[in-house]
């Protein structure tokens, strides 16, 4: 078997040849009981660290790729590993299978670079990727995102626009409050969408007439939402003695909330209240962004129901 190793520091090299190895293994390049180049000589034709291939060699025994014969070296273990092959090992496998194709074919790795970048290039979005500075919101719109079952969703902050590779096959999506500054900052031809979020005095409608003799909950992590669902139910004829407002965050949060006929709260903090008491989760997006999410994954993915 063909061996070689990326000098540029990304992967390790004991990775590069832990990986190489077991796709050896997989491909049939290597075969049960065949032995394998010995630590010294791959270490001295590949300027290699000699700990480094006998760390890779003891990290394939553990995983029962290989196994060690007294005095005699590094052989293939007679029988595969039990384990469900993971999805890198299986990409790695396909990959690799493409270089080895191209290098029979005499083709340079300029060309495959070439190609493989053209190919990323004609993908169309696999998943949403949400940016937003606030820790606490955006891990509430998020689960709002994922409620939809649509399409993958990943967030982040606002620093993931330093690293424009992490945009890569994304749809990138963002409240008002940060949506200028994030669409300026994107690489030309980046999918973007302006998450529109639901209007106060629509959502007051459901809390008119106020009934005075009601103690109603307030529960979130994010202390705007706190201030906001306040606001609200005052301007709906709450009295603020009758609301109970209580941060997620701290400990024994749900305890006091026991008395409430309900709890206003957002998604996340819905989840975490005891089933006794009843939760009136308030979304933050409106149905304009809902709509517009589900049209973009539809277009990806297909028709969603």
């Amino acid at each position: 078997m063909r061996f070689w190793f990326g000098r540029d520091g990304q992967v390790p090299l004991r990775e590069q040849l832990v990986t190489q190895v077991i796709l050896g293994i997989l491909g049939g390049e290597l075969a049960p009981g065949e032995r394998l180049p010995s630590t010294r000589e791959l270490a001295r034709r590949f300027h290699v660290h000699a700990n480094t291939v006998s760390a890779a060699y003891r990290e394939l025994e553990r995983q029962k790729w290989v196994e060690f014969r007294h005095g005699s070296g590094v052989y293939v273990h007679s029988a595969r590993p039990e384990q469900v092959q993971n999805t890198e090992i299986a990409l790695d496998q396909m990959i690799a299978n493409l270089f080895r194709s191209a290098r029979e074919f005499g083709m340079p790795l300029s060309s495959i670079r070439s190609r493989l970048g053209h190919w990323l290039a004609m993908q169309p979005p696999d998943h949403f990727l949400l940016i937003e500075p606030d820790d606490e919101l955006r891990a509430i719109v998020a689960a709002e995102i994922k409620a939809l079952r649509s399409m993958d969703v990943e967030s982040a902050g606002l620093d993931v626009l330093r690293t424009p590779e992490v945009l890569s096959g994304a749809i990138v999506v963002a409240l008002p409050s940060n949506s200028e500054r994030v669409e300026k900052s994107l690489p030309k031809g980046t999918e973007f969408l302006t998450l529109k979020v639901r209007s106060v005095p629509m959502s007051l409608s459901q809390w008119m007439p106020a009934r005075p003799e009601l103690l109603i909950g307030v529960a979130s992590r994010w202390p705007r939402f706190l201030k906001l669902a306040r606001t609200m139910l005052i301007a709906a004829g709450f009295q603020s003695d009758a609301l109970v407002i209580r941060d997620a965050r701290k400990a024994g949060w749900q305890r006091s909330l026991n008395g409430t006929v309900a709890v206003v709260c957002d998604c996340v903090s819905a989840q975490q209240l005891p089933p006794t008491i009843r939760a009136i989760t308030y979304p933050l997006l409106s149905d304009a962004a809902i709509a517009d999410l589900k049209r973009l994954a539809g277009f990806v993915t297909g028709p969603l129901d």
